[in-house]
């Protein structure tokens, strides 16, 4: 199931719905020759009728070549409501040269909101750093649609920001603004200016109000994970709150993997036992990962 678009068509070509549609039909394709099974991605563009209901809206034709009822979708109708929250704070724009995290959020996010649209769902956006950058509401007409990949494509384009993240204040709002139960997909590195129990707390509130969140960790696996950094000293500044230090990598390589690993440990601990899945979510990797979490969290909310 290999993905055959590479971070450079990515990072030069523009056009997010485009890009989405090839990542998200390469993987469908590729799914169906895999042990998969049980996932519903063909996108239908009728539903079953179900007895009692109006008539008016069978498709006869359709039953004159299958003698099965369906009735025609229409784009105000809706089976999901997803709501997708990307972190945009300056952490989020490492690494400088390449792909970055933020580059990875917004192609998931318009993976997702790919899928989303073919199969009628209503989809939100929503874009934090230490404040709501952006909000739209949960909606599956294409104008709402194609306003949600504008969003992402000027993020997509967007330099790196001076801003913090203060994600807890974000989630808190978002969980007070969606009256019916959704699911929720939040994009973020995790580093904030705020302590992780607020943060854990923000979660616990969407879970409270019954939706259903998946956490993507984006992270860059080179620096971030496996800290490869040549032998010389580096001035390291946290883009977050400025603050610089500078080391020799190889010196303090095992202590950083240590800490960053401890780091990871807590927020899938906290994530199980508030039943938030967690997913690694690495920008050297492909898209398959996000695709497939969102068809499995799609089934069961069925």
């Amino acid at each position: 199931m290999e993905n055959i678009i590479t971070e450079h068509n990515l990072l030069e070509t523009g056009n997010l719905e485009l890009l989405a549609k090839q990542v998200v039909e390469g993987f469908i394709t590729g799914l169906h020759k895999s042990p998969f099974h049980g996932f519903s991605v063909e996108f239908a563009e009728h539903r079953q009728y179900n007895p009692g209901e109006s008539i008016k809206h069978i498709d006869w034709k359709l039953f004159g070549r299958t003698e099965k009822l369906y009735t025609k979708r229409y784009e105000e109708e809706t089976n999901l409501r997803c709501y997708m929250v990307i972190d945009n704070s300056a952490s989020m724009y490492f690494p400088t040269d390449g792909m970055s995290k933020i580059n990875f959020a917004t192609y998931s996010a318009a993976c997702i909101t790919y899928m989303l649209k073919k199969q009628r769902d209503a989809v939100g956006l929503s874009i934090l750093n230490d404040e709501i950058v952006f909000q739209s509401p949960a909606k599956s007409s294409s104008v709402h649609v194609k306003m949600i990949f504008n969003e992402l494509n000027k993020l997509n384009a967007a330099k790196n920001v001076n801003a913090g993240s203060k994600l807890a204040v974000g989630l808190h709002q978002i969980a007070e603004s969606i009256q019916k139960r959704s699911m929720i997909i939040i994009f973020t590195d995790m580093f904030s200016t705020e302590n992780m129990e607020t943060l854990f707390e923000a979660l616990q509130h969407l879970k409270y109000c019954k939706h259903e969140v998946v956490l993507f960790h984006v992270q860059d696996k080179k620096f971030e994970i496996d800290f490869d950094f040549s032998k010389r000293p580096y001035l390291f500044i946290d883009s977050e709150t400025g603050e610089k230090l500078k080391v020799f990598p190889n010196l303090v390589s095992n202590d950083y993997k240590k800490m960053f690993e401890n780091f990871k440990e807590e927020i899938k601990l906290k994530c199980a036992q508030l039943k938030v899945d967690f997913v690694d979510a690495a920008i050297q990797d492909n898209f398959n990962q996000i695709i497939l979490t969102f068809l499995q969290k799609r089934e069961k909310m069925k």
